[in-house]
């Protein structure tokens, strides 16, 4: 990896060299945080979790051939070269500062309450019609998973598009920090993590503080649709690009013409001129993606005919919105993770579909125990004014869902199930064939099980 070398590791990450003066100048092949995928030359970064410390595999990784480790545990890593830190995560995250900072690429950094992942995909699907493009895979967009993205970056990439997430005060200066965005993008501020932000104050304090090392030069690209970050005047003395449905925005769609499960047909204007474009995924929210996904595009030099293609190539992630056909059921798996924003918009959609549907719903996380109980409620009458057969409920708190449902459909067809065990039994014989299924809930919630049985 180009300049990564016991040297330069240290100083970037203020650790202490221990027997590396035989390997000072020599470059590490990789960096790992998992033993098991420890490589000839690699750097061994171990994580302290809650039911392992990856120090206690220091030895069997350097006898794998791993050029040098980390440590914050100075026996642990006696007679092997290592570097000595405070913190772990913390020095993955300054030596990823070093490293990106020495690969010297655009940086897109993407963040906001709902929609990230998403986002990320149509942004990196419509700069990869014009650029060799790294973009956070899975659900690497944390203060750890952050500075693993950013150490895949080889010589031959031309931009990264890094998705942050957080969920305590502090976690995205950390992460701005080493990603150093060019470019940032906010989806949106909602009522997610209130368990530690505390509300949508908390939540856009924390979001914005990403601005702190968006360069002086760089550029802040906000949903102007949504009520706290229309606020938003301008950052380091630039004002914002705003994307969003209304016409107020610098870029925005008109003639949205929805086709079902297909995706969504609109036209997209930026400034002054306009396109016409299918995203191919279903639904309101992902119509704002392809327009998030237009505003990068314009900044990177893109032409509007590969804007387009961009948006229309965007391929959906297993539990992230993607749809799965066959010859019994039509699933729409969503099932990754849920707050009530990602969960209107899935019922949105479900809402709008022919034929007889069902929604599965669960828990959803986060979200603090004095507003828990009121926000599942919330759902709930959402859900409950939606052209939807039947409501599968499962978890403790997905039973206000139907308490909600029944405030403005007391008619409706409910089944609450405490555990998806507990439905597991008898999901063959509820859900009727033909059905379009919706299933939606935080992660904790192994609702991919569901999904794999209707799939």
């Amino acid at each position: 990896m180009k300049n990564l070398t016991p040297r330069t590791i240290a100083a970037a990450c203020g650790g202490t060299l221990v027997d590396c003066d035989a390997i000072l100048d020599k470059e590490i092949t990789g960096v790992v945080i998992d033993s098991r995928k420890a490589e000839p030359g690699c750097l061994f970064a171990p994580i302290k979790g809650a039911r392992v410390d990856a120090h206690d595999f220091i030895s069997q990784v350097m006898e794998a051939g791993a050029l040098l480790t980390l440590t914050e545990k100075e026996e642990k890593a006696a007679g092997y070269p290592h570097i000595l830190v405070n913190k772990t995560e913390d020095a993955l995250l300054m030596i990823a500062e070093f490293y990106r900072k020495t690969m010297g690429i655009p940086v897109v950094g993407i963040t906001g309450s709902v929609g990230k992942t998403s986002t990320k995909e149509m942004i990196a699907s419509v700069l990869s019609q014009k650029y060799r493009t790294l973009k956070t895979a899975g659900n690497y967009n944390s203060t750890i998973g952050l500075p693993l993205t950013i150490f895949r970056l080889t010589e031959e990439d031309e931009i990264a598009v890094l998705e942050m997430g957080i969920n305590h005060f502090g976690e995205m200066t950390k992460m701005a920090k080493a990603a150093r965005p060019d470019t940032m993008v906010i989806t949106n501020i909602g009522t997610c993590h209130l368990e530690f932000l505390k509300d949508r104050d908390g939540v856009f304090e924390a979001k914005t503080e990403c601005f702190e090392y968006v360069p002086f030069d760089g550029t802040v690209i906000l949903n102007g649709d949504d009520d706290k970050l229309c606020r938003v005047d301008q950052v380091h003395g630039h004002a914002p690009i705003f994307y969003g449905m209304s016409p107020m925005n610098r870029v925005y769609a008109e003639n949205i013409r929805p086709l079902g499960l297909k995706g969504t047909a609109c036209t997209i204007v930026i400034d002054d001129r306009e396109f016409d474009v299918t995203v191919p995924v279903p639904g309101r929210h992902m119509v704002m993606n392809a327009l998030a996904g237009a505003a990068v595009g314009s900044i990177y030099g893109l032409t509007d005919e590969e804007i387009k293609a961009g948006i229309e190539k965007l391929e959906t992630l297993s539990g992230r919105f993607r749809i799965l056909e066959n010859e019994n059921y039509t699933v729409i798996d969503d099932c990754y993770n849920a707050n009530p924003m990602s969960m209107k918009a899935g019922l949105g959609v479900l809402g709008d579909v022919a034929g007889h549907t069902t929604a599965i719903l669960g828990d959803m996380g986060e979200l603090g125990e004095k507003d828990e109980a009121r926000l599942h409620r919330e759902v709930g009458v959402f859900a409950g004014e939606k052209a939807i057969d039947t409501y599968v409920l499962i978890g403790q708190l997905a039973k206000y869902i139907g308490e909600g449902i029944r405030s403005v459909k007391p008619e409706a067809e409910i089944r609450s199930y405490d555990t998806v065990e507990e439905l597991m039994g008898e999901l063959a014989s509820l859900i009727p064939a033909g059905d379009t299924v919706l299933v939606k809930a935080s992660h904790f919630m192994g609702f991919d099980r569901i999904v794999k049985a209707l799939h």
